[in-house]
């Protein structure tokens, strides 16, 4: 019976060859020649794409030179297809043109359109830019495929208009705006493919009308809004990719019908908590990832039961209960359940499994057989809540305590290279293989922790090399490096108590740079040290100017147990296909930790920079004695008081910033404030910095200088402003800070037509969090507790991509923790005063909780606290503000520019906790890190209604109501002798309208007339 199949194919094969070369014979015969229209199309299209090299003729279509599979063994593709057929059978029209990874460049040929018979157009991996042409709606396209290119501007509109496409794949380009409503007219639609482009807004209603997609994918975009419910129209659907996007939840419960999904891959939500979707029904499930959703509550048994599951990826939410047992009867190539709440004891299918399991970070109980010296497929670093004292077994308690003394004080790794040496430190390997679900450690010193497996090619190396040659210059750890397609982690482990300077080595090696698509890659993810996001959307190539090229990032860490924790993860963002699927997720070269303290008496920097502060506090205490008794002059005081401070922090000399700002040219000058004017400089880098000049009229005087380099010297965060050094020479007084390329917040929003900036609802929400997480950082989570005292939008900058940071600290107090408050004469900007403050001089952290209160106030509604009066019974934006929420009319406030784009869930979110900090009662004000969790949707806000009456006003009207008679006539006179014009008021961003006034305790002796005063 075999032999007969066999005889049969044979036939079949010889009259088939038959066929092929009778018709061949008769179309060389009459070898029908290309329509001219299309010749002219083809010669146009040959001229914009550089590297065609096409010969162009009416034979174009027998041309056989046209058709290959690769080059110099390289796998690419150049096919055109013609038919010959029509018009009987006299010409030859174009109906299929794939162009795949030939380098193409040059722009986007228009010309293209007016190929009438094109079905297929395929341009995938080339290094084509320009915009997508309208004309392309007027052909009969099937198959559209412009992936891994550089094209731009939106997608037309006109696209909707070809009914007949079936695939429309855009991925990996930067196209940006929104997604139109006229792709919802695709009824043939089956592939819509859009991931790792910049498009914005939500998906369009109209998409919902797509019945016969079946892959759909919008991965790294920043599309926003809720996930639309109208998936569940999307019956036909066997793939669904919606990663690191700016989506919320809730996962809609009709997702339930998708029962052809195979693949689900959806991460990275923002919003509230959610509850683990109803995917029950979902039966063909291969490949479920739902990673960093803000899912709550158990894993449901029924996952258990997909059994067709391969990989599970549930990590970073917030899960509880026990690990399901059924899970352990699956048979899953990968599951990662790391970084949630699970609890219970791990079900024995899982701790004998021998694939990739990775159930790291959560709450387990009992005490697993297992050792952290043997390496096991199983990950389960820090799982366990208690465990007894067996010290084999540290790895699997929280915080990785050391089982021995804590005696290191220095780290140096090589990432995935070989041992070296590099500036007198010998660099460890790190060369192990393994990342899917992989823990491993060396002699107790330091560890490693890989999560993750790439998408669409599982055997990708979690190792890089220098794969396109490139001429990689510095270090030889710059050749190689870690990577990981979603979690890596490195601890440095047994180390001593105290400060340490972390420095991370990064160089992208993955991509090239030359003009292929390969060069077209973007690897973002975020970093965090000691559980504290540092880099967040961090693009090596961005911060490093190219490819090949090394970068040095650093940081200051506490270690508080005996542990250092840095962790690389990857959102979503990016691009995951270039230059081949798996060259995505954190890379890394280098480690290197060392300690800002004295390893041999063990007293660390921070110590010493305290003795040396409160040495100076004591001597300036003494100074100030002296002066008050008449044994000191005050000339020459501010020199001596300067120059007796070891200033911790750089100095610049007076020719460096003069050359710099040009001489303090009128020209370079960006702001003006009452500490003085500030300067836009260049340093001889090519550095840019912003110069903070000490006015000789300046009211805050060198008390506030010095205050202001004690204070951001000591503090290090991404929401703050980056203090350089300063200078100190001759009568000058200068702080040289990073320029913030968008200015101030306040010149974003109530600046002049020319000076505002648009600012779009989730900018906004993001300028909002940078400044609640500045200010968390600043009160709970710095080694000094600072309350900054003048929070406000003049004080929070722009940088080049709208990240808030928080500057001027002049006004800055400590707040030490014995302290429940501080008794201070007042300073501050009246309107965004905490009530109990601007009364009676009482300061907490509580004080910068409401001026933030008042700046989110500010934010959503793009109006100034201080300048807004919608009727003149009501003093501030504030006062109004309180008004609506009695009337239940609250998004009254949000920003009329932005139109219906926003998320009304969030205005109200961010409206009810500007209010809750703005509660008069300071104890009713939540913590920072508490506001900062409510921004995130981690925690609810319950916002108090708080009613005004006329028969009893509220303190904080009052407040205000009495600062503002009290000080406007001096404000006015203090405003005038600083030169400091209206128009100016929003120039720069060092505009300062701060006051500084005695409370009311220390005002009984004196005048309403002296209420203008410099804090003492």
């Amino acid at each position: 019976m075999g032999f007969l199949i066999s005889d049969k194919i044979v036939y079949y094969v010889l009259v088939l060859a038959i066929s092929v070369l009778n018709c061949v014979t008769e179309f060389r015969t009459n070898a029908q020649p290309l329509a001219q229209n299309e010749v002219k199309a083809l010669e146009a299209i040959s001229t914009k794409l550089q590297n065609l090299n096409w010969r162009i003729d009416e034979n174009f279509c027998h041309d056989t030179s046209v058709n290959i599979s690769n080059i110099d063994g390289i796998e690419t593709l150049s096919n055109v297809t013609c038919d010959c057929t029509l018009e009987n059978d006299t010409v030859c029209r174009i109906t299929s043109i794939q162009l795949k990874d030939l380098a193409l460049s040059g722009v986007l040929p228009a010309e293209f359109g007016n190929l009438t018979n094109l079905i297929q157009l395929d341009l995938t991996r080339n290094y084509i830019n320009g915009s997508i042409p309208p004309s392309f709606a007027q052909l009969p396209l099937v198959n559209l495929s412009l992936l891994g290119n550089r094209l731009s501007g939106t997608i037309p509109k006109e696209i909707g208009d070809i009914t007949s496409l079936e695939q429309l794949v855009l991925e990996d380009n930067q196209l940006s705006g929104p997604l139109p409503e006229s792709l919802g007219k695709l009824s043939n639609l089956k592939r819509l493919i859009l991931s790792a482009n910049d498009f914005n807004s939500t998906i369009p209603e109209a998409f919902g009308n797509l019945k016969n997609l079946v892959d759909f994918r919008i991965d790294g975009s920043r599309i926003s809004g809720k996930i639309p419910d109208f998936i569940g129209n999307w019956m036909e659907l066997d793939r669904l990719d919606m990663q690191g996007t700016s989506m919320e939840g809730p996962i809609p419960p009709n997702i339930s019908r998708l029962t052809n999904l195979t693949q689900l891959r959806i991460s990275d939500l923002q919003g509230s908590s959610i509850g683990f979707p109803d995917l029950q029904n979902l039966k063909k499930l291969k490949y479920l990832w739902l990673r960093n959703c803000l899912i709550t509550g158990p894993i449901p048994d029924y996952i258990g039961e997909l059994t067709a599951l391969k990989e599970l990826d549930l990590s970073f939410n917030r899960l509880s209960g026990p690990i399901p047992e059924q899970l352990g009867n699956l048979d899953l190539d990968y599951m990662f359940l790391t970084n949630n709440s699970l609890n219970g004891e791990v079900p024995t299918g899982i701790l004998d499994s021998q694939n990739k399991l990775d159930i790291s970070y959560n709450n387990f109980s009992g005490s697993p057989d297992v050792s952290c010296g043997v390496q096991s497929p199983v990950n389960l670093i820090s799982s366990h809540s208690s465990l007894d004292s067996n010290s084999s077994r540290w790895c699997l308690q929280k915080d990785l305590p050391c089982s021995g003394k804590a005696s290191y004080h220095s780290l140096f790794i090589n990432c995935g290279g070989q041992e070296m040496s590099f500036e007198g430190n010998e660099y460890v390997d790190d060369l192990s293989k393994e990342g899917g679900s992989h823990f491993s450690s060396v002699s107790q010193k330091w560890a490693y922790s890989s999560t993750g497996v790439y998408m669409g090619k599982s055997e990708a190396s979690y190792l890089a090399t220098n794969t396109f040659s490139l001429n990689v210059s510095g270090p030889e750890f710059y050749q190689t490096a870690r990577v990981s397609p979603l979690s890596l982690k490195y601890y440095g482990l047994c180390l001593r108590k105290g400060s340490y300077k972390v420095k991370l080595y990064f160089a992208e090696i993955m991509y090239s740079d030359d003009q292929k698509s390969s060069s077209l890659g973007k690897r973002i993810f975020d970093v965090s040290i000691q559980e504290k996001l540092v880099l967040e959307d961090f693009n090596i190539m961005e911060e490093a100017g190219g490819v090949g090229k090394g970068i040095e990032m650093e940081f200051d860490a506490l270690v508080n147990g005996s542990t250092l924790e840095i962790h690389l993860y990857w959102a979503g963002k990016g691009t995951t296909a270039i230059p081949d699927k798996g060259v995505y997720g954190p890379l890394i070269s280098a480690i290197s930790v060392t300690p800002n303290f004295d390893v041999t008496s063990g007293l660390s920097a921070g110590a010493i920079v305290g003795i040396v502060l409160a040495s100076c506090v004591v001597f300036l205490l003494i100074l100030v004695v002296l002066r008050t008794k008449g044994y000191l002059g005050g000339k020459d005081l501010e020199d001596k008081e300067l120059r007796g401070l070891d200033l911790q922090t750089g100095f610049f000399t007076l020719r460096q910033i003069k050359a710099a700002t040009s001489n303090f040219d009128p020209a370079n000058k960006i702001g003006e404030g009452g500490f003085g004017p500030v300067y836009k400089g260049i340093l001889s880098d090519g550095a840019v910095i912003a110069v903070k000049q000490l006015s000789s009229k300046s009211k805050q005087g060198n008390r506030e200088f010095v205050t202001e380099i004690g204070m951001i010297s000591a503090l290090q965060h991404p929401n703050l402003v980056r203090l350089f050094g300063c200078c100190i020479e001759g009568n000058q007084l200068l702080l040289v800070y990073e320029y913030m390329e968008n200015n101030s917040l306040a010149r974003a929003l109530f600046g002049r037509e020319e000076q505002k900036l648009h600012l779009n609802w989730p900018t906004r929400n993001k300028i909002c969090l940078g400044i609640a997480r500045g200010l968390a950082y600043l009160h709970e989570e710095s080694r000094l507790k600072i309350v900054h005292r003048d929070i406000k939008a003049t004080n929070v900058l722009l940088d080049k991509d709208l990240n808030a940071k928080i500057s001027d600290f002049g006004l800055a107090k400590l707040d030490e923790e014995e302290n429940t408050h501080i008794s201070t004469r007042i300073a501050g900007t009246i309107g965004y005063m905490a009530p109990e403050y601007a009364m009676r001089g009482y300061l907490t952290d509580k004080a910068d909780v409401y001026s933030f209160g008042v700046v989110a106030l500010e934010i959503v509604s793009g109006k100034s606290n201080t300048n807004y009066r919608p009727k003149e019974e009501f003093v501030y934006l504030l006062d109004w503000a309180y008004v609506l929420q009695e009337q239940g009319n609250l998004l009254e406030l949000v920003d009329p520019s932005l139109g219906s784009s926003y998320s009304s869930e969030e205005a109200m979110r961010m409206l009810n906790l500007a209010l809750l900090c703005t509660n008069p009662s300071p104890t009713l004000r939540p913590l920072m890190s508490s506001v900062v969790s409510m921004l995130e949707g981690k925690i609810a806000v319950q916002t108090p209604i708080i009613k005004r009456s006329e028969t009893n006003p509220d303190a904080r009207f009052k407040a205000f109501e009495k600062l503002s008679q009290d000080s406007q006539t001096h404000i006015s006179t203090w405003l005038h002798d600083s030169q400091m014009q209206r128009g100016m008021s929003m120039d720069g961003p060092w505009i300062d309208s701060s006051v500084s006034l005695q409370s009311k305790d220390e005002t009984r002796d004196h005048s309403s007339s002296s209420k203008l005063l410099e804090e003492k």
